[in-house]
């Protein structure tokens, strides 16, 4: 069996830094196609809170997991490594470089490294016991809880992030490990890839922070109210998008749409904050300023260099 890594490249970084932009010209240099690692871009009918590729974008470079998963099905991250990891593959073998793209850092991280999904399974009776616990206690004595046997988990999780504290729990009830165990036993095994890491952020934030805001304005321009109503109106797990939670007050007549949309700007603003934090600690990206004029010609100077250096290897 070879041992051959799978070349890639990956394009990350806070929402609203142009990745779809740049990845799209990475892959027409590189005979390339896009594999999306966006947790929410993967559900149909709601393209404006996602910022999903445009059908230009997509007709210009042939994109996968994208707007293909209904909004009322649960979509785990196994599911996602899984899936991620057959397409690359498949790109591979025919050829083609598969060019990963996104600002879900659970996503791009669990797929990288390569964790083994085995324990993924779920025990519903278990979860529906947590799960009723939770609603009984609340989110932070949960958390507290949780920290009691795995501290390490514990204070990666907000307490209003009931899946994940749900899921911590039913893993440590069904297996006799944490989160955090499984884990370090998962990333024992050698990923196949070779990431060649390239992330995108503004040299001076507040210009990030600017483009955010002109994005939501945008996005209300382009029918966003509507598209939020209908998918709100649902309850589907989607709805919980950023773009589509922050209007329901609105719509329940609690508040007018300038302060609506404000608060979206706001938790938009704070999401990619956090999207920086995580991918911060990745020192195998390559950081390049994306309002610099060349920064595409960057871009494609570490690419060339890291591929070289594969092939020589």
């Amino acid at each position: 069996m070879s041992n051959r890594k799978i070349p890639l490249i990956a394009v990350v970084g806070p929402t609203a830094s142009g990745k779809t932009g740049l990845a799209i010209r990475l892959a027409q240099r590189y005979h390339g196609e896009i594999v999306s690692a966006d947790s929410m871009q993967i559900y149909e009918g709601m393209p404006i809170a996602t910022a999903a590729p445009t059908q230009e974008e997509q007709q210009a470079v042939r994109h996968h997991l994208v707007a293909f998963l209904p909004p009322d099905v649960s979509f785990s991250v196994a599911d996602y490594v899984k899936m991620a990891d057959a397409c690359i593959r498949e790109l591979d073998a025919k050829g083609i470089c598969p060019v990963l793209v996104g600002g879900t850092g659970l996503y791009i991280d669990s797929l990288l490294n390569y964790p083994d999904f085995v324990s993924d399974r779920s025990n519903e009776a278990v979860r529906q016991g947590i799960e009723e616990r939770f609603d009984r206690l609340g989110g932070a004595e949960m958390l507290c809880q949780l920290a009691l046997f795995d501290p390490d988990t514990a204070v990666r999780l907000h307490e209003n992030d009931r899946r994940r504290i749900v899921r911590a729990f039913e893993v440590y009830q069904t297996t006799g490990l944490t989160l955090t165990q499984q884990n370090q036993l998962s990333r024992a095994k050698e990923s196949p890839y070779k990431p060649i890491m390239i992330g995108l952020t503004y040299g001076d934030r507040s210009r990030l922070y600017e483009r955010i805001n002109h994005r939501v304005d945008a996005m209300v321009a382009e029918g966003l109210l509507e598209e939020a109503h209908r998918c709100l109106n649902t309850g589907a797990t989607a709805a919980q998008a950023i773009g589509h939670k922050e209007l329901r007050p609105y719509f329940e007549g609690h508040c007018s749409l300038n302060e609506a949309t404000d608060r979206l700007k706001q938790q938009t603003r704070r999401y990619a904050k956090r999207q920086l934090t995580w991918f911060k600690r990745n020192e195998r990206i390559h950081w390049i300023a994306c309002d610099r004029e060349d920064a595409f010609t960057r871009a494609c100077e570490i690419i060339d260099k890291e591929m070289t250096e594969f092939v020589q290897k």
